[in-house]
């Protein structure tokens, strides 16, 4: 039996970015980038109007008030999207709208509420004296040309997409998404909606572990649920060490007369790395490699695999995108925590902000088998091993669930 920092040590070894593919602008959302992304033009690309108003040189509006207006000649009009192939002169002004180019001569940009308005002839008066680039933004200023806006490696979320965009990316190039294939496996296994006979329950662990794993951005390839067979287990794997980049199972990693999971990994060549890791819930915990293929068998308990999924699966599909593992956060117990002696512990657990301190407090349901500890939680809960418990006010480390936010 390993720790688990040494069993995370041990994984690390075998995280490797999937390759790189390039997928259209519009199927780049959650994906991780595998370029920088730069910019391919200045922003703005050219100076403009910041306001609606009147282009002028700020030099012919020294002195001006309202009661004493400056009185300039208009000689046109440029609206956003028209080329600004005007040039001004001294004593005249031209009329921009917000985002039209500023045109030659012009150094500011007096407002229309600040102007006698659009509706007085080929004469303007200006009500107040400017400044030399008042209202106006200029090339470049934001971005220069060739900087880099987005790094490798970040995930596409709205801003990053909305920005590829602004500079005319149709497509990037990003890390593939990993092909996983899932399985449980069981006699006992029933799909919900179907009726319980006396020794069955229902598969919950497939409907949590798919979810998971769509919600990561991952592509499932395969998923059964298999039967104390170990010839279909076999036929099953088989296929999966092919096809897919990671093979999660659910249950059969333990010590029971029909747990073959292990045993049909060995027989198809998978290296195992262990399959005992001193953490509570969910000790039996295998992992294993063959090839390029990491393989995970999570216990059949449904909050063991719940929990276990998150803690060693979860960061693993981050990190072959081309992302890196979330980064666990302190908080304060308002309750008791109920530290195991020799194992880190694991608990779901609700986090909030009070008085500008986050605080968490563990389920009060703690059996493994209890998924129900699940429902209201934003957060897991992590202990290291003590002699005794954790009484409120004590720190402890958190995951934080990516779907429940922390209000």
């Amino acid at each position: 039996m390993v720790t688990v920092e040494a069993a995370k040590k041990i994984i690390a070894k075998h995280i490797n970015p999937l390759g790189k593919e390039t997928v259209p602008l519009q199927e780049c959302r959650g994906r991780f980038l595998a370029e920088n992304i730069l910019a391919s033009f200045p922003m703005p690309r050219f100076d403009n109007s910041a306001m609606d108003g009147f282009a002028v040189r700020a030099a012919d509006t020294i002195g001006s008030t309202k009661e004493d207006p400056v009185s300039l000649k208009l000689i046109g009009s440029i609206a956003a999207g028209e080329p600004g192939d005007l040039r001004l002169a001294k004593g005249e002004c031209v009329q921009c709208m917000t985002g039209a180019p500023v045109p030659d001569g012009a150094d500011a940009v007096v407002m229309v509420e600040d102007s006698s308005g659009y509706d007085n002839g080929d004469t303007i008066k200006i009500f107040l004296e400017t400044k030399p680039g008042r209202h106006i933004r200029y090339k470049g200023e934001e971005i220069e040309e060739g900087a880099t806006l987005i790094m490798q490696n970040e995930v596409i979320t709205p801003a990053e997409l909305g920005t590829m965009a602004t500079f005319g990316y149709g497509e990037a190039q990003v890390y593939r998404n990993p092909r996983i294939a899932l399985f449980a496996t069981g006699d006992e296994l029933v799909e919900p909606g179907r009726r319980l006979e006396p020794g069955e329950i229902y598969n919950s662990n497939l409907f949590v572990l798919s979810d998971l794993t769509t919600k990561q951005g991952a592509n499932i390839m395969m998923h059964e649920t298999i039967a104390d067979d170990p010839n279909a287990l076999k036929l099953f794997l088989s296929r999966a060490l092919k096809e897919c980049d990671v093979i999660i199972s659910s249950g059969g990693v333990s010590m029971g007369k029909y747990d073959y999971v292990r045993e049909i990994f060995s027989e198809l060549g998978v290296e195992e790395h262990f399959w005992k890791v001193s953490q509570k819930p969910g000790k039996p915990l295998f992992f294993g490699t063959n090839s390029d293929t990491l393989i995970f068998g999570l216990p059949g308990n449904p909050v063991s695999c719940f929990i276990g999924f998150m803690e060693w699966v979860w960061p693993v599909l981050n990190m072959i995108m081309g992302g890196r593992d979330q980064e666990l956060i302190p908080a304060i117990l308002t309750t008791t925590f109920p530290r195991d002696r020799y194992k880190t512990r694991f608990l779901f657990g609700k986090a909030w902000f009070q008085e500008g301190h986050l605080v968490c407090a563990p389920s009060s349901k703690v059996g493994s088998h209890m998924l129900s500890s699940s429902l209201n939680a934003n957060c897991i809960i992590r202990t290291d091993p003590g002699d005794s418990h954790l009484s409120a006010g004590r720190s402890v480390q958190l995951r934080i669930l990516p779907w429940k936010p922390i209000t």
